[in-house]
């Protein structure tokens, strides 16, 4: 049994001149029930509720940024709320996405990875031969041997 609603489900189209079965994208616009959307007044109050609802995720998720939580999960997450009845919004989660995806097609490239892992080995052997010019020029003290 299909617990997801087919207007929520990505649809699929077949490209005629090779074949290939490519996703796109829902519509755009409010999913809000129908019985909702018919009202005008209850359509706006809905549209009020979800904007408050996502308001609070997102502000708890700025909030958690400088303190510990996943800030920017959470704040992607008042995102999606506010994406189930703003176009605004759905536009700016599709960009999120395909940037996010670009990103990640990028750091899999075999090159990307090689360069940042020769980066990163260089950054480590410098740090170990500053700790060691360190330890060798004032010693490894512990603060609770220090005499004064």
């Amino acid at each position: 049994m299909n617990a997801e609603s087919d207007e929520r489900a990505k649809a699929t189209e077949v490209a005629p001149a090779t074949g290939d079965v490519t996703e796109t994208e829902p519509p755009l616009g409010s999913r809000a029930p129908e019985f909702i959307k018919a009202r005008r007044t209850l359509h706006l109050s809905w549209q009020v509720g979800v904007f408050v609802v996502g308001l609070a995720v997102v502000g708890a998720g700025i909030v958690m940024l400088p303190l510990p939580g996943p800030g920017w999960l959470v704040i992607f997450g008042g995102m999606a709320i506010w994406a189930t009845e703003f176009v605004w919004a759905q536009l700016v989660l599709r960009w999120t996405k395909r940037k996010v995806t670009e990103a990640a097609q990028r750091a899999l490239d075999p090159k990307v990875r090689r360069r940042n892992i020769i980066l990163t080995t260089v950054g480590l052997v410098i740090i170990a031969v500053l700790v060691g010019i360190y330890v060798w020029k004032f010693g490894i003290v512990m603060p609770w041997k220090i005499d004064e």
